[in-house]
């Protein structure tokens, strides 16, 4: 009988133990005692484990806590003692609060209690919001972080961001991104005529218009740059961007998104088309009077005005100015790009000479 309750009682500690996330001893340098980290989840083989009635005393004495300069909680513990609650590895941001950032594999019965125990943690500092990172591969942790008032905030193809707010305040997270930025291409040649492309999918398929190449701006693109990339891509025209002749904004676009569109002029450095075959029906050079005589043109309010504004511009160049684009820093010195109308490109070349002989 004393043989069959003893392994009673390891089956029992040994539950205990991963249901609590405690994890093996691991020896550091750090204040002269031995650390117990979130990051490190392992339970020892079940027959190198002492008896419950052996170990239990050790469980409810000498326990303390400290916190590393890193911000990550660690539990300092005497030898022989495991610690009941593991916090997650957080940052602060900015603005009062936290982000985690989840790099280690997790069990969903694993991290739950530690986010619970966290929260708590957070509450009792004063922070505010709350940034969970979970990688594609930790999708398995959405559920439990939900049930503690998590939401989602946005995602990416390799990760899901979840905020949670603890103030009773009102919420102050900012949404997510608004707006998705997209360009047209106006390109004319010496002849007056205009790159023009028929598209193979989307709303314009089957309906015979010949419309100026567009495309999205990729993420970490200049609006400049991805003109060129997207009239490279569908018409295989080498260009050189001039400058944005006018902008549109429309609300509701795209899954709710709002939308940014850029009208660009470009200057063509070849003229052979090799149109893209998986997207693009068909491409050419078409007279710019027989583009804006198209009915669709002519009928439809916003393609009518930046048909008139193209034509503006390549008869009145120096009438019309446009929006040039001006290399510089951010602030916090991270590259842009700042468009200004060309009418007041002295301004810049002036303040660019002073800043010189300065």
């Amino acid at each position: 009988m004393s043989f069959k309750f003893g392994w009673v009682y390891k089956l029992v500690w040994y539950k205990m133990q991963r249901l609590r996330a405690t994890a093996i001893r691991l020896y550091s340098h750090h204040l002269g005692k031995k650390t117990l980290l979130a990051s490190s989840f392992a339970v020892p083989p079940l027959s190198k484990r002492p008896r419950l009635c052996d170990r239990f005393p050790a469980l409810i004495r000498n326990m303390s806590t400290s916190v590393s300069t890193s911000g990550a909680k660690e539990f300092v513990v005497s030898e022989n003692t495991f610690q009941q609650e593991v916090l997650l590895s957080s940052v602060g941001d900015l603005h009062g609060g936290v982000v985690v950032n989840v790099e280690q594999p997790l069990d969903s019965m694993v991290f739950a209690p530690m986010l619970k125990a966290s929260i708590s943690h957070w509450t009792q500092q004063g922070k505010r919001g709350v940034w969970i990172k979970l990688p594609i591969q930790q999708a398995n942790l959405v559920e439990a972080a939900v049930k503690e008032g998590f939401r989602y905030h946005h995602a990416e193809p390799d990760y899901l961001m979840l905020v949670y707010w603890i103030p009773e305040a009102t919420d102050m997270l900012p949404a997510n991104a608004s707006h998705r930025v997209g360009i047209g291409a106006f390109v004319m040649n010496s002849q007056r005529e205009v790159l023009v492309v028929q598209e193979k999918n989307g709303q314009f398929k089957g309906t015979g218009l010949w419309k100026f190449p567009t495309g999205v701006v990729e993420e970490g693109e200049d609006i400049c740059t991805a003109a060129i990339r997207e009239v490279k891509e569908e018409t295989g025209i080498e260009t050189e961007f001039v400058e944005v002749l006018a902008f549109r904004q429309s609300h509701k676009s795209f899954f709710r998104k709002s939308d940014l569109f850029f009208v660009c002029m470009l200057q063509p450095h070849s003229f052979d088309i090799q149109k893209q075959t998986s997207e693009i029906e068909a491409a050419q050079w078409m007279p710019f009077e027989d583009y804006a005589a198209q009915p669709f043109v002519r009928e439809h309010e916003m393609f009518n005005y930046v048909a008139k504004i193209s034509k503006a511009k390549s008869e009145n160049d120096d009438d019309v100015a446009g929006f040039s684009p001006l290399s510089t820093t951010t602030s916090t010195g991270k590259k842009c790009s700042l468009y200004f109308s060309r009418d007041l490109k002295h301004l810049v070349t002036r303040d660019s000479k002073q800043r010189q002989e300065g």
